[in-house]
Order: C-alpha cells, then structure tokens, then sequence
C-alpha cells in the first residue's frame, strides 16, 4: 500500500524508531493512525466527550514524552498506547471521586425546573448507549478496559495481553467470565426507560475471538 504521498505506507515500527529519534512528524503520523482508535476507548470507558479528548491528549503527550524509554513488542504501538489511556483513565476517575465528595459537602442548591424539551433532548442522547454502558460498569474495572479493548475496539489478545502486562491465557479466561456475566445480566428485563435498540444490537461481540 501507498501513503498520501506516493510511497509506501510506513509501519508502527518505522514510524516509532523515527518518532524516537526526534522526527515529530512521525509521530504525528502514529496520531493520525491511532487517535480515533484511543478515543473511542477513553469515551466507552469515561461516557464524557471532553474527558476522552483530554484524555487522548494526555495518552499521546505521555507517549511522546517516554519515546526514548520504550521499545515495542510486536509491530503495533496501540497496545503501549491503551496502556497509558487504562491508566489515565484510572486517574481520572480517581479525580472524579475526590471531586463529587468535596461537591457533597457543600449546601445543595436550589432546583429549578427544567424546560420540557431540553429533558427530552436529553434523554434521547444518554439513551441509545446506557444499558451497554451500564452493564459494562459492572464488571470490574480492569474487565471493564479488556473487554472494550477486545470487544469493541478490536485488539487480539496477545494485544491486549501487552497492554495490561497479563498473560494471553488470563486474557481469554476474564474475557470468557465477563462475557458469561453479560450475557446473564441480559436475560434481566430492561427498564422501560431503556433503549429499546439495545436489545437488537451486539455487545457482546459475537463476531469477535471467543
């Protein structure tokens, strides 16, 4: 394949041996391959559109910053690069904590009625993903960050096995327990404030490795 330009399209490898001797537009490149892909893990694991761009913006800084100290395993970087965001993400949460017991200790405010069509525009928006969201959430968190990685961002498993510094077989066994733990909590009746769209779509991945 060719890039942009005529020549031949760079792998992860050539692009981080030239990102880690200096060249900026290397790794503006690996950006520009990984960026969409370390979001949409940040925004499945945070739900907030602002946290996951930060949080992409810190991934990449991190990366940027720690070029001369890592050597890639395997051809791809995105495994070092969901490492980080799993971290940052832990952090962030971890913020968000101390932020909403600081919030509890103050006074609450006076509620004010909210006009009827923002609660509805609302709503519409938070429903299409709550229930896959919701039944993610109870997982433990790192199940949380694997099965997002392997389900729904696409990684194999000997990605994923870089990425958390776990062996591929512990891959496949908390993968297998979160899945059947899914599927189980499927069976329980939705909420009639459910997305009613939720029921017809996959989850669980079904195409990916089992």
């Amino acid at each position: 394949m060719q890039d942009g330009r005529g020549g031949p399209i760079p792998s992860d490898t050539e692009l981080w041996h030239r990102a880690t001797a200096g060249d900026p537009g290397a790794f503006g490149d690996l950006f520009d391959r990984h960026a969409n892909a370390i979001f949409n893990f940040c925004l499945r694991r945070t739900r907030d559109v602002e946290a996951a761009e930060d949080l992409v913006s810190g991934t990449f800084l991190h990366a940027w910053r720690r070029r001369g100290d890592v050597r890639l395993l395997g051809d791809s970087v995105l495994p070092w690069l969901y490492a980080i965001a799993a971290n940052l993400i832990r952090r962030h949460a971890r913020g968000l904590g101390r932020r909403a017991a600081a919030l509890r200790r103050l006074p609450a405010p006076r509620s004010e009625p909210d006009p009827a069509d923002a609660v509805i525009e609302r709503v519409d928006e938070q429903r299409r993903s709550e229930r896959a969201l919701a039944l993610l959430r109870s997982l433990p968190e790192r199940d949380q960050d694997l099965f997002v990685m392997c389900v729904w961002q696409g990684l194999s498993y000997d990605q994923a096995a870089l990425a958390l510094a776990i062996p591929v077989g512990t891959v496949r066994s908390r993968l297998s327990r979160a899945r059947t733990r899914l599927r189980r909590l499927l069976q329980e009746p939705v909420p009639a404030s459910g997305d009613e769209r939720f029921e017809h779509s996959d989850p669980l991945g079904k195409g990916a490795q089992d």
